[in-house]
Parts: C-alpha cells; sequence; structure tokens
C-alpha cells in the first residue's frame, strides 16, 4: 500500500518502497512538498522526487540502485580525442556552480527517450536551486567560447555524490562535464556517483547495478563524513583519469 505523506510526516524508510510486482516499484510515497529540509531528509535516506506537472510529488527508492564506481569509469578511444581536443583548445573550459539555475533549466528542457515532459517541473527546479545556496547542490558545466553548451548538476552530502540530470548542446558536451566530476571526486576521496536510474548509456560509461541494500549500506559509509565545500574546478585534476 502507498503511503500518503503531508509536510509533517517523516518519509517511511526506503525498505518500504513498492516492489517489483506492483504498477510503480520503487515508489515509497506521494505527497507534501519539494523543500531543501525534505530534500535533505530523502537523500539521506537514499530517496528522490520524481514526478511530472498535475501529478503529486512523488518520492522513490529504485531496486537496484544505477551507480557510477568513480575508479571504474570508462573511457573510449573517441571520448579520450575528445577530452584531449577539449582542454588544449582555447576558449574551452569547465566551471563548477557558475551558472547553475541555467544548468538545471537546460537539464529540464533536454529531450529524454520514451518521457513526454519533464520531472524538473518548476517546484523541484526552486527546490534545487534554494538547496544549493545552502550549499549542497552543485553544477559542472562545459564553456566554449563564453557559450553554456553541456553540464549536470548533482547533490554532495557527505563524501557522497548523487548524479541528477545533464544536457549537451554539442556533441559531447555532457560527457565532458562528467569527466570532469569524475575528476574532483576521486581528488575528493567521493568513491561513488548515484546515478538513480538504469539506462545503456551510463553502462557503457562503467555504471552499474547495486541492491539497495547495498546502496544504503554504503550511504551510512558515506553521509557522515566531513561535508566537502570546495568544489572549484582544477584543471590538475584531469590527470587523475591519465588522459
Amino acid at each position: 500500500m502507498l503511503t500518503w505523506i503531508d509536510d509533517t510526516t517523516p518519509l517511511p524508510p526506503a525498505r518500504l518502497a513498492l516492489g517489483p510486482g506492483s504498477d510503480a516499484p520503487g515508489l515509497v510515497a506521494a505527497g507534501g512538498h519539494v523543500t531543501p529540509a525534505r530534500l535533505h531528509e530523502a537523500y539521506r535516506k537514499g530517496i528522490f522526487p520524481w514526478y511530472g506537472a498535475g501529478q503529486p510529488v512523488l518520492w522513490w527508492s529504485p531496486d537496484p540502485r544505477m551507480v557510477l564506481p568513480v575508479a571504474e569509469f570508462r573511457i573510449s578511444h573517441s571520448l579520450r580525442k575528445t577530452l584531449r581536443r577539449f582542454l588544449r583548445t582555447p576558449g574551452c573550459e569547465v566551471r563548477f556552480d557558475s551558472d547553475l539555475r541555467r544548468v538545471i533549466e537546460a537539464c529540464a528542457q533536454a529531450p529524454r527517450p520514451g518521457q513526454d515532459g519533464t520531472w524538473i517541473v518548476p517546484s523541484v527546479l526552486e527546490a534545487y536551486v534554494a538547496w544549493h545556496q545552502a550549499g549542497a547542490v552543485h553544477s559542472v558545466e562545459t564553456w566554449v567560447d563564453g557559450e553554456l553548451v553541456g553540464g549536470l548538476y548533482f547533490v554532495a552530502i557527505g563524501r557522497m555524490c548523487f548524479g541528477e540530470s545533464m544536457f549537451a548542446h554539442r556533441s559531447d558536451a555532457s560527457k565532458i562535464a562528467l569527466a570532469a566530476l569524475v575528476t574532483a571526486c576521486r581528488a575528493r576521496a567521493v568513491p561513488l556517483i548515484d546515478c538513480q536510474q538504469t539506462t545503456g548509456h551510463l553502462t557503457s560509461l562503467g555504471a552499474r547495478e547495486l541492491s539497495r541494500e547495498h546502496f544504503e549500506a554504503h550511504l551510512a559509509q558515506t553521509l557522515n563524513a566531513a561535508p566537502l565545500s570546495d568544489w572549484t574546478y582544477d584543471e590538475s585534476d584531469w590527470a587523475r583519469l591519465a588522459l
């Protein structure tokens, strides 16, 4: 049975999510509003919001969970060439937190295979922007000649990184941003990036599925570590990808 909550009700534990035989496996609860405080509670429980316009807020914890161990990030020969070319080309740069709102807006407009509309509705956008102002949400941006051409945004709590969404207005622009995030995580001893949903694209980059039980065990080890306040870009981090 689905749990309905209001803004004063704690989220139930992820293990109470609807199971594989239901119409919505992984759905934990519905209701309430998306706020920085609620997001902080949800992510610490391995839960995230995902819903469309006209729907109540829906809270999810899929089992299995798609994760990217940063030590296992795979760079194809073509992507390696793209990264090298990008790094040596004047006017090409990676930035962190230069324009998070524009990144989220671009992610909301990016087409998704098999999806009509977007889950990044205005209430979600404003909640993550507010959480960014509190220090928990960050963006990685790919810029070419002063133009934002790709990027992603993520949540960082302790030594845990939760990838949210990405976009690209030029070929490989989002992959460059992801590679930059991987290098930043390696430099900061963040071992895992949560990718939430399984896709073939993520699998090709080294992501794999993890059971909810093992994902929650990982959260228990990483969420209470000292928070990382510095997500500034350091070009020397790229050496960690052995380009």
